[in-house]
């Protein structure tokens, strides 16, 4: 892969430097949504399965970029003095809003680059190719540079892309999920302290499967703002009656206690699924450090079904995914992934027949939908790296 790559970089740019890949890879979160902007954890791991940069210096202070994914865009120019955001240049804001914010921190390079961009996660499916866009960028820009910045810094530099750059209000997850990944392995985050935790995904006979609705959904312009606002209003009504500062430091106990001075029923629902997932997302790691993987699974269930109900963020293809996946005994668990709306489902599923059982739910999918699904056999992969003596 590496190979071919750099091929390509000295054809696209018509060169014959020899420039350095990077791998940044999506992610998925295994249970633990909408937690993050309710300070509460989640349980992502990083996949084998993200985006490449090709990249080498210029004399000038010029950048190109390309991507494959996107030939129809062609080549987008900008340069280091000019770096504001463009909706003409479409994908290519993400890399510019990390170059962006590197500059703000005084982290500024004196010569621009050609890059090409090289992507396997299905775009617009909620494993997170912005965030992974960002990382791969963040690596490869200190690397030319030798800033020598902190992985965690990083991590939060790009998320600072996002929200304050591109405009999507996100949370830390995917960004640390994509930059502190460790193969094999979920991390366990407190989205509030970012303290955080490795534990082995051991799942021997079972596959980690991420099904596509392939119903596009764009983070920007979903209902994702209004989650957040509703949450807001919520905490605001419990802090006359507790001292909290977000929704998750309440048990479920406590909560059920409080909940009667939330003045909305739209508000009360919300926030009794963000309190609730984190209950779970804590127990699911437990169990999952003791390897009850069926126990892991039903806790995957209870959650989409909190999504579903509560939080309101799943939709007709999304439900249909999931509740085709219930129907197969083989299945332990499977949720969507992501903030809803469209996107992925992220499912376990033993490994003995595993291709009749896709067969199964695909069929189940498109006799409700009418829509096609994809499926992706997942490996849980490193963080964001350079690719050195990588062949894969």
């Amino acid at each position: 892969m590496v190979e071919k790559l750099r091929k390509s970089f000295q054809e696209v740019f018509e060169t014959n430097k020899q420039p350095r890949t990077f791998l940044s890879p999506g992610r998925v979160n295994l249970i633990g949504e909408h937690t993050d902007y309710n300070g509460g954890y989640v349980f992502p791991c990083a996949l084998s399965v993200g985006t490449y940069i090709t990249i080498a210096p210029r004399e000038d202070r010029n950048i190109r970029f390309y991507s494959d994914n996107f030939p129809d865009l062609g080549m987008i120019e900008t340069s280091l003095d000019e770096l504001d955001y463009n909706e003409k240049h479409d994908w290519a804001n993400y890399p510019k809003g990390v170059l962006y914010m590197f500059k703000d921190q005084g982290h500024q390079g004196t010569k621009g680059f050609d890059a090409y961009f090289h992507g396997n996660i299905p775009n617009g499916a909620g494993l997170s190719s912005s965030a992974s866009i960002e990382l791969a960028m963040a690596i490869a820009w200190d690397a030319l540079n030798g800033f020598e910045m902190e992985r965690i810094p990083m991590v939060q530099l790009c998320q600072r892309a996002e929200n304050d750059y591109i405009g999507v209000n996100c949370g830390i997850m995917d960004q640390f999920a994509i930059g502190m990944g460790k193969k094999d392995h979920a991390i366990l985050l407190d989205c509030d302290t970012l303290d955080y935790s490795y534990a082995p995904v051991k799942l021997e006979g079972v596959k980690l499967v991420l099904a596509n609705t392939n119903k596009r959904r764009g983070l920007a312009d979903s209902k994702y703002n209004e989650r957040r606002t509703e949450c807001e209003s919520a905490l605001s009504d419990l802090q006359k009656v507790v001292s909290i500062k977000h929704l998750c430091e309440l048990t479920p106990d406590q909560f059920r206690e409080n909940q009667h001075v939330i003045t909305g029923e739209t508000e009360k629902r919300r926030a009794k699924h963000a309190v609730e997932e984190n209950d779970r997302t804590i127990l699911a790691h437990k169990k999952l450090q003791a390897g009850d993987v069926q126990v892991f699974g039903e806790l995957m269930n209870e959650s989409h079904r909190s999504l579903r109900d509560d939080y309101e963020v799943t939709g007709e293809e999304l439900d249909a995914l999931v509740e085709a996946a219930w129907e197969e005994p083989t299945v332990l668990g499977a949720r969507m992934t992501g903030a809803g709306f469209g996107g992925c489902t992220v499912n376990l599923i033993k490994e003995a027949d595993l291709d009749n059982t896709l067969k199964r739910i695909a069929k189940s999918y498109k006799q409700r939908t009418g829509i096609d699904t994809e499926f992706y056999v997942v490996d849980i992969g490193e963080g964001t790296r350079e690719m050195i003596n990588e062949t894969k």
